[in-house]
């Protein structure tokens, strides 16, 4: 649904984005992960056929951005970081207008409009200026409007931002509900949590290049190294607890923890919990040390840095 190759863009001496390549498949969601400045953006501002690609091509819902940029716009739905809505306009009279430039029929227009505000909790609301409403719920509006025309391809730049946790609750729920074989999307966020809940893939662009693309899980494997497993139990023991599982390489320790890694788990773990229970220690658990995406996105960021580093230094 999404497809781009070595997807470049140049303004005078500064690279933007530089030889980007990503595939989006029906039903996938992407998360586009960066630093400010990173060009997310500006890759958004290409898909949509605003930006021209100075090198490379991309194709949305099967159509060239530059040489179909009419039919990739009309099937694309995109919320940008500045919505420009307009704020003297009524809400409802203002997801109306979209649909006409959509060039939808009276009726759906009104169908899916109702349905939208009713579903973002906007309803009640739809007769009052836009420039009335809080920051959360231009969000919602400007989120409705790239819903309008029920595009293939949704781009979503920031969706929960300024939003307070229930609203963006909302969104995320509405985000799990686009999923569909028909559909992709893909999301720039800073919220790393967000990303890991929503994506199946995410990519993490610094300075106009993907550093790191994958599943989360894949990601994990590759940048933190094998998973940690941790160990607890109902009291502290007497003797360390670096000993109590002798064959054991440990990675830390307490009085009544400890953590180690493998990347056998299925054969080592019910080995450790049977030497443990043998003994009769009071086991009150085992299970797997969470890995965020936060970690992976540090440790991607830190790899780059450090290979910039060695360029620079021959």
């Amino acid at each position: 649904m999404i497809q781009t190759e070595d997807l470049s863009k140049q303004f005078n001496h500064l690279t933007a984005v530089d030889g980007v390549s990503l595939q989006v498949d029906p039903g996938e969601v992407l998360a586009l992960l960066g630093p400010n400045g990173a060009g997310k953006t500006t890759t958004v501002r290409m898909l949509t056929s605003v930006l021209r690609p100075s090198r490379g091509w991309a194709r949305v819902a099967g159509f060239d951005v530059v040489r179909q940029a009419g039919q990739v716009r009309a099937r694309v739905g995109v919320l940008t970081e500045q919505h420009g809505l307009y704020g003297r306009m009524p809400a409802d009279d203002y997801l109306d207008f979209y649909g006409k430039l959509y060039g939808m029929d009276a009726v759906t227009r009104r169908k899916n409009s109702l349905a939208l505000l009713e579903g973002f909790g906007l309803l009640a609301d739809a007769h009052r200026r836009v420039g009335e409403y809080s920051k959360g719920m231009r969000q919602k509006l400007a989120l409705a409007r790239a819903l309008l025309h029920d595009p293939p391809v949704l781009l979503l730049d920031e969706p929960t931002s300024a939003m307070d946790p229930e609203s963006a609750r909302l969104v995320r729920d509405a985000i799990h509900s686009l999923r569909s074989e028909k559909r992709a999307i893909i999301i720039c966020t800073h919220n790393l949590a967000e990303a890991e809940e929503l994506s199946d893939h995410i990519a993490i662009i610094r300075r106009g290049k993907i550093i790191a693309k994958g599943t989360p899980e894949d990601l994990k494997q590759r940048l933190l190294g094998t998973p940690e497993y941790e160990v607890r139990l109902a009291a502290p023991q007497p003797q360390a607890c670096a000993g109590l599982v002798p064959w054991l390489s440990l990675t830390q320790s307490g009085s009544d923890w400890f953590r180690y890694q493998t990347d056998s788990p299925e054969q080592v773990n019910p080995a450790v919990l049977k030497s443990l229970l043998d003994r009769a220690l009071p086991v009150v658990g085992l299970y797997q040390v969470p890995r965020s995406l936060e970690q992976v996105y540090l440790r991607a960021l830190d790899a780059t840095n450090l290979l910039e580093e060695c360029v620079r230094d021959g």
